[in-house]
């Protein structure tokens, strides 16, 4: 078995999902093979992406939902709030099941510190990163990129923090 893990991302105040989750969640519904995957989506609360009373998860979960895949396909929400909680929270649930390898999805922009974190987390795991590329217009893109840039030298310099 081979376990899809959807990164979390900004919702809106009234649970709307936004583009870079729609994005993450899209490509897990174009990989998604009944016999062969399951599905942890992540995310909790955060003031940074998600104010409302519900987990971004259970949106994410929701809109998976809607294009066809089966509850049955999905184990426990990694109800975190930021990339390293992600990592530890899937570890948990990883804990309770058999699989054989991960495939952890998120933003092209965001894949290295990704990487950097659940290689670490995750160590002796089977994995594989996709990197989902968004239409985005280049000044906004360029905000993150060097958000990103920022967010790795701090984890370089002070090691991950779990």
């Amino acid at each position: 078995m081979k376990i899809l893990i959807v990164l979390g991302s900004p919702n809106s105040d009234d649970g709307k999902l936004g583009a870079i989750a729609l994005d993450r969640l899209d490509r897990c519904f174009e990989i998604f093979n009944s016999s062969e995957n399951q599905i942890i989506c992540t995310g909790g609360f955060g003031p940074q992406f998600n104010t409302t009373s519900k987990a971004h998860a259970v949106y994410a979960k929701k809109y998976l939902m809607s294009k066809g895949i089966p509850e049955a396909s999905f184990l426990s929400h990694a109800l975190s709030s930021n990339t390293v909680e992600d990592a530890v929270k899937v570890k948990e649930i990883l804990a309770k099941h058999n699989f054989d390898s991960l495939v952890v999805i998120s933003s092209d922009f965001h894949l290295d510190r990704v990487r950097l974190i659940f290689d670490e987390i995750l160590e002796g795991c089977s994995k594989e990163y996709i990197g989902v590329r968004h239409n985005f217009p280049s000044i906004f893109v360029d905000k993150l990129v060097k958000h990103e840039k920022k967010a790795i030298d701090n984890i370089v310099k002070a090691g991950l923090k779990y």
